[in-house]
């Protein structure tokens, strides 16, 4: 019984060994490109696209396989003669707005952008109506 507890144990603690990811990495994961203006290029957009996994990590920063098959996926278009945003415009197709940390303003995001400005001004109407006030007494 022991024999039995002992290996139902060993085999639980040897599941998260299992789990690991077995493919091995995408060809450009960590390997620069050839041409140093493609490769400025490439880690230029790297650094503003956001790792899925990690996400709060570039995909430069990210050690996390998916931004590893993602750098590929950049260099390789880089190195085909792709453009940049064009890469990001499918990225973002592919994976949402939350892909990018330089999101786009749509009919969807644009709240985003006016409500701490709509705050603003109403802090600033109420803090100039308060000194007036408090002026006159």
């Amino acid at each position: 019984m022991i024999r039995l507890l002992l290996t139902i144990l060993a085999l639980v603690l040897a599941l998260p060994g299992a789990a690991q990811d077995g493919v091995p990495p995408a060809p450009y994961a960590n390997v620069q490109l050839a041409d140093p203006a493609q490769e400025a290029q490439a880690h230029a957009l790297m650094l503003t696209l956001r790792c899925l996994k990690c996400q709060s990590q570039s995909i430069a920063d990210s050690d996390a396989p998916m931004a590893g098959d993602m750098r590929s996926l950049v260099r390789e278009r880089i190195a085909a003669g792709e453009d940049p945003e064009a890469i990001r415009a499918w990225l973002v197709e592919r994976y949402g707005d939350y892909v990018s940390y330089q999101p786009r303003v749509t009919s969807l995001t644009w709240p985003l952008y006016a409500i701490p400005l709509l705050l603003l001004l109403g802090v600033a109407v109420v803090l100039r109506r308060r000194l007036r006030r408090g002026g006159d007494a």
